[in-house]
């Protein structure tokens, strides 16, 4: 197999990339919980364990391509915000970085004929326009709203619910 060490290195730093995301939505919903808004919690603790999944699944894909890893550190985690759509805009602003992040690893995939790593990164381009999509319409909520308490009823009527199991989603590394 040739190594293509550029889409290699950037997803290795996606990796730490995805680590950082899910502990980013951690604080977040630590943050909303100690506000007494369990909805806003509840989707912001499924959005952490659904990117420790996603960086799971990268590593995995390193692991079965044989590409030399090893887990480091995150980058920072911001724990406090103002007020609750200020903690929803920064996450929507993380998500928009995540999505440029992943179509750059499409395009060194791409440019280096590496057509199974173009291939894995499609399934995270289509949850990234699901993440987008949703933490837009969080967003637009909190600004049509007065009343937290609404935003919540939204929340609990609007987003609650089981997602459907994704069956073309790459195999997670240390599930079984």
């Amino acid at each position: 197999m040739a190594e293509n060490s550029t889409f290699d290195e950037l997803l290795r730093d996606q990796v730490r990339n995805g680590l950082t995301a899910a502990h980013q939505y951690l604080a977040a919903a630590v943050y909303f919980d100690a506000q007494d808004l369990p909805e806003l919690a509840a989707q912001t603790y499924a959005r952490s364990t659904a990117n420790h999944g996603h960086a799971m699944r990268m590593v995995q894909y390193l692991l079965d391509r044989d590409v030399p890893f090893t887990i480091g550190g995150l980058d920072e985690v911001r724990p406090d915000f103002d007020y609750p759509r200020a903690a929803i805009a920064f996450l929507l602003d993380r998500e928009r970085v995540t999505t440029a992040q992943l179509s750059g690893l499409v395009a060194a995939a791409r440019v280096a004929n590496d057509f199974l790593g173009e291939q894995f990164m499609q399934w995270f381009l289509g949850e990234q326009v699901d993440d987008v999509a949703g933490m837009t319409t969080l967003l637009t909520v909190l600004d049509r709203q007065d009343n937290l308490f609404d935003v919540e009823e939204f929340i609990r009527r609007e987003l609650r619910g089981k997602a459907p199991v994704d069956t073309t989603a790459p195999r997670m590394a240390g599930a079984s």
